[in-house]
């Protein structure tokens, strides 16, 4: 075990940008220049993507020696690494990346999650337990196989499980994509989104999942140029066809073991991003007082790939009281510089290939300076304190992040006021 006299180990997690539409880039690393939804640019139906390519690295050190991700790990289980906040806001780190490339370009040298390395002592708060609650029911058709080829693209498929979102302005459907061609195997070189209709010929026609679950359809062939792509495809005789027929449900369920706790007087609004696909935060996870719900943990191991890199799940967390509808969107017509796309905090959230569930907590920097008007704390089977108090992170950084390491552990994300 190293002494205490080794204090910096620095677990760099080194969070580039994958490409996205709107500028909106997945890892959280918004563009500078980005003052408001391209959507308020756009003149009438489409818009053409625009691509911010670049990878997500994750990379550990002590000082400046980079050691091995096992380690770091271990040091987080066995408590000899605490968290105390981040340099930037950074997203939950995915699986170890394959061998170093010899480029480095666009990868930001500032950016990481600081922990330090401090003794076992009998004195460490212990993780404190939180029971997982009943299961909640399955909802209708989720379990059921998705016909390929027999449904319309006119009907939106909640008979198998998908959840309409009403308020996007696209007839239930979280985003549409319209490639320039479509052949397995090619990839996709130009793309528009129109942002009212339904699901034509043509079209990718992405959707949302209930709580607990996530969509699972996305084409294989993705863009050019890093562009994300998601969701059904609608064919030249206007029916809906799998993208991935190796899974025949439409959604599936998460790795589970990740909750959501309400504990306030009022409600509040956490909107995943709609991720392969527009990646506008449109999915909605409403809780209620004294509610408690299941957090979409993927597995970023055997998830959407980017260009071959794993990926994990990002949540803006919305002001008290903040409806859904005014909450889960990219610009609010209520709170447009605090809410969607602005929203004060996010999450991040996903297993690694080692098994390991990370949740972070950060504020939506450089995007918005807005504040959340209740508190956030991690609590159950974690590693490391991470919590957001009266404005103020764990550590007293930009942020925090903690770990589950045992298989069967779990943890609640509780909201106070």
């Amino acid at each position: 075990m190293r002494g205490i006299a080794q204090v910096a180990l620095a677990a760099s997690l080194i969070v580039g940008v994958t490409a996205q539409p709107h500028q909106h880039q997945h890892r959280h690393l918004h563009a500078k220049n980005h003052a408001r939804s391209p959507v308020e640019k756009r003149e009438g139906d489409v818009t053409v993507t625009a691509v911010v390519p670049g990878p997500t690295v994750v990379e550990y050190k002590l000082g400046d020696q980079t050691i091995d991700s096992k380690e770091a790990e271990e040091g987080l289980s066995d408590g000899l690494f605490i968290v105390v906040g981040e340099t930037t806001p950074t997203f939950v780190p995915p699986p170890p990346p394959p061998p170093p490339t010899t480029s480095s370009a666009s990868v930001p040298t500032d950016a990481g999650a600081q922990f330090f390395e401090k003794k076992k002592s009998s004195s460490a708060p212990a993780p404190v337990a939180t029971p997982s609650p009943a299961a909640p029911a399955v909802p209708s058709g989720i379990d059921a196989n998705f016909p390929s080829g027999k449904i319309p693209c006119s009907h939106f498929p909640s008979d198998y499980g998908a959840l309409a979102i009403d308020w996007v302005g696209t007839q239930g459907w979280t985003s549409l994509q319209v490639p320039d061609s479509y052949v397995p195997g090619v990839s996709i070189k130009n793309i528009v989104a129109p942002i009212s209709g339904g699901c034509s010929k043509g079209m990718f026609c992405s959707y949302a999942c209930p709580p607990g679950y996530q969509k699972t359809q996305w084409p294989e062939t993705q863009g050019a140029t890093g562009q994300s792509v998601g969701g059904l495809w609608c064919n030249s005789n206007g029916f809906l066809e799998l993208t991935r027929p190796s899974h025949p449900r439409i959604c599936e369920q998460g790795v589970g073991n990740v909750f959501v706790q309400n504990k306030m007087s009022g409600s509040a609004a956490v909107c995943r991003t709609d991720y392969p696909a527009s990646e506008n935060m449109v999915i909605p996870l409403d809780t209620k007082p004294g509610g408690h719900y299941e957090l979409t943990n993927p597995s970023s191991n055997d998830y959407y790939m980017w260009q071959g890199k794993p990926t994990t799940a990002q949540y803006y967390v919305n002001r008290l009281n903040l409806a859904v509808q005014d909450a889960c969107t990219w610009t609010s017509s209520v709170l447009p510089d605090a809410a969607g796309n602005w929203a004060p905090t996010n999450i991040g959230l996903g297993r690694d290939a080692f098994g390991v569930t990370w949740i972070s907590i950060f504020p939506n920097l450089p995007t918005s300076h807005a504040t959340l008007n209740f508190n956030i704390e991690i609590t159950g089977d974690v590693n490391s304190q991470c919590a957001l108090k009266n404005g103020v992170y764990t550590g007293g950084g930009n942020g925090c992040t903690t770990a589950i390491s045992s298989p069967n552990g779990t943890a609640t994300i509780v909201f106070t006021n």
